[in-house]
């Protein structure tokens, strides 16, 4: 479970550096991609957080890629697996999602 779930685009990017960097690391698990994620805010959409999120995972070392699995090890995938930069990303942007909660908002109560 993410501690940060459903917090919304607008709201991640305000979040103080270090909560933000805080946010994408539970998404990922590998420092050198959330403090790269964390330092591009703002994002316009969800879409642009997501497409730099995937550049970002690519241009991981293979040291920075093995620890970022090291974090969805419960997911069964090993980096010597050629789906392992596939599967990280899917399981990424899904961790993402969650963090910013549905596309449309949640209703105002």
């Amino acid at each position: 479970m993410l501690m940060h779930q459903g917090i919304g685009l607008d709201r991640f990017n305000t979040l103080p550096h270090g909560r933000a960097v805080h946010a994408m690391f539970e998404c990922c698990g590998n420092v050198t991609w959330a403090v790269t994620l964390a330092d591009a805010r703002p994002y316009p959409d969800r879409d642009a957080l997501l497409a730099k999120a995937d550049v970002e995972l690519l241009a991981l070392s293979p040291a920075d890629l093995e620890w970022a699995l090291e974090s969805i090890v419960h997911e069964g995938i090993s980096c010597g697996d050629p789906r392992c930069a596939a599967e990280l990303s899917r399981i990424t942007k899904e961790r993402i999602s969650t963090m910013l909660g549905p596309a449309e908002g949640y209703p105002e109560y």
